[in-house]
């Protein structure tokens, strides 16, 4: 088959959006092996260089997945393994565009920790409020932002909702949280945002939804006035 290179990333799409199609159709299910990369060539119509960059592109996505010697496989299409390229936005993103990520969080964090206050069994709770004393423990802004991210990530689990979560991962960029705890040490912060994490604890504590919802949104808020303050408003 003839393509020139203009064409090519069309005709590539096009093979992405079947692929789909088949995983979305149940003729490919999760943790199924795809045909040969000649045979699933022959069926869509198109070149395997081009079945070779779709199926590259999909990897990449979290669709599927090499196992050496075996084949290309579905994933088992897990909201973890198809989101987790969605870190990559908040670890790059600066400025402006930072603080509408932070929005986003607190949107989603806040629904999160209110659904936990509903949901959280009491192993989870232990171990949330097991990550708020090691806080309260350490000045050291490393081990804080340890605990600062297993507390939050334990809250978002509790939610049952793997999808939220996974995009609540995401959102959570480990390099910022560090720029965050680091100007909060800077400021001598650090009592105020133990603070806003006792007020999350105790309203999970509570079963108290509400309650979570505005603490979780008052603690977000607060980085977000942060950053403001850092970007000069």
């Amino acid at each position: 088959m003839d393509e020139t290179a203009p064409q090519k990333g069309t005709v590539t799409q096009r093979a992405i959006e079947q692929i789909k199609g088949m995983i979305a159709e149940g003729r490919l299910e999760p943790g199924q092996r795809l045909p040969t990369e000649r045979d699933l060539a022959v069926q869509l119509g198109i070149s395997r260089s081009s079945m070779r960059e779709a199926i590259r592109a999909l990897t990449v996505l979290g669709v599927l997945e090499a196992r050496h010697g075996s084949g290309i496989y579905v994933t088992q299409l897990e909201a973890g393994d198809l989101l987790e390229t969605f870190g990559v936005v908040a670890d790059l993103s600066r400025g402006p565009r930072l603080v509408e990520l932070l929005e986003v969080r607190r949107i989603l964090e806040s629904t999160a920790t209110a659904l936990a206050a509903a949901r959280i069994t009491p192993d989870q709770l232990a171990e949330v409020e097991k990550h708020l004393t090691a806080m309260n423990a350490t000045d050291d802004p490393e081990e804080i932002l340890a605990h600062d991210l297993a507390f939050h990530r334990e809250i978002a689990a509790a939610a049952c909702n793997d999808t939220m979560a996974a995009i609540l991962e995401g959102l959570s960029s480990r390099t910022f949280r560090a720029r965050v705890w680091r100007g909060y040490q800077e400021e001598g912060a650090f009592a105020r945002t133990r603070r806003e994490h006792a007020a999350i604890h105790r309203a999970l504590v509570a079963r108290d939804p509400e309650a979570a919802r505005a603490a979780a949104a008052a603690h977000v808020g607060e980085v977000e006035q942060w950053l403001r303050a850092q970007l000069g408003g």
